[in-house]
């Protein structure tokens, strides 16, 4: 590591700096806040309920395997296993057997679960724009996406998956 690289991480954040970080995690809170509430609203889904329905969405066949639904949002499996269930209740998803290996289970989005996603997508989307992008300018939003690739690429954190984003 470069002696001017190595010297500037070990100096703590100035006030200034500080202030601004406190103003972007509480901004952001605040966002995901509004969205999550706007989306229960709207569609009744939580934003975990999206999360889940967006990835089985998104994946071939609508079916995806239980750990590579977990890596795919981020949430350890025993988190995942609980929410499953709850969805599976209320007929948004079904779990079976794996085909290929007996010890897992493929998660099925439901027709159930399609039309709650597909009636929750638009109002979802309509809120990102009132609240984040419409907030923003071109050179503002293009900014922010060279923070957040900044940070990624510092913290190792795996690229945003492709698709509609949850709140």
């Amino acid at each position: 590591m470069p002696t001017a690289t190595r010297t500037r991480s070990r100096r703590l954040p100035t006030k200034q700096q500080l202030d601004t970080w406190r103003a972007f995690i509480e901004t952001t809170e605040e966002l995901r806040s509004a969205l999550a509430a706007r989306l229960q609203a709207e569609s009744g889904l939580s934003p975990s309920d999206y999360a889940v329905l967006l990835a089985l969405h998104d994946a071939a066949d609508h079916c995806v395997r239980s750990s590579v639904l977990a890596t795919t949002i981020g949430w350890q499996r025993s988190r995942l296993s609980h929410h499953l269930g709850r969805m599976e209740r209320r007929g948004l998803i079904d779990r079976q057997e794996c085909s290929t290996d007996s010890r897992g289970a493929e998660i099925v989005l439901t027709p159930t679960g399609h039309a709650a996603f597909r009636r929750a997508t638009v109002p979802h989307l309509r809120a990102i724009r009132e609240l984040f992008v419409d907030a923003l300018s071109p050179d503002q939003l293009e900014a922010v996406q060279d923070v957040t690739a900044a940070l990624r690429a510092r913290s190792g954190f795996a690229p945003p998956q492709g698709g509609t984003s949850p709140a």
